[in-house]
């Protein structure tokens, strides 16, 4: 294994002195929102995995306080990608068992849903079941 050069040591120690926490910390929740969406198979060819989706979510949701308050322009968006992760927990979670399966009632017409967002997904803060 190769070692670093004296100059690409100096450009690290640069980049990490003008790096901040609160930088880190907003990758961090992107990249939970957006490996939690691969992992709910929101993303083609990817297989669902409802645990590791839950725990981004807790995750992402833990981490934003920590940059709310000097951060709020860009929260929101990711508040909105975290409540559209949390709808498709949800759905897939309670939607385990496939309708016609034994023992369940046929699926009823479903009723006309609502134009926008509605008051859990506009505030982005959903409730969760289990939590």
């Amino acid at each position: 294994m190769r070692q670093p050069s004296e100059e690409q040591i100096r450009a690290l120690e640069a980049e990490l002195e003008r790096l901040s926490v609160d930088d880190v910390l907003l990758q961090t929740i992107v990249t939970l929102i957006n490996l939690g969406a691969r992992k709910a198979g929101l993303v083609e060819s990817a297989q669902a995995d409802l645990e590791q989706v839950r725990q981004a979510i807790e995750g992402a949701r833990a981490l934003l306080p920590l940059v709310e308050a000097r951060h709020g322009d860009q929260v929101g968006p990711l508040r909105d990608a975290l409540s559209q992760l949390q709808m498709a927990y949800v759905q897939k979670s309670s939607g385990a068992a496939e309708p016609g399966e034994p023992g369940e009632a046929p699926p009823e017409e479903e009723p006309p849903k609502p134009e926008g967002p509605g008051p859990a997904q506009q505030s982005g803060r959903l409730w969760i079941p289990g939590q």
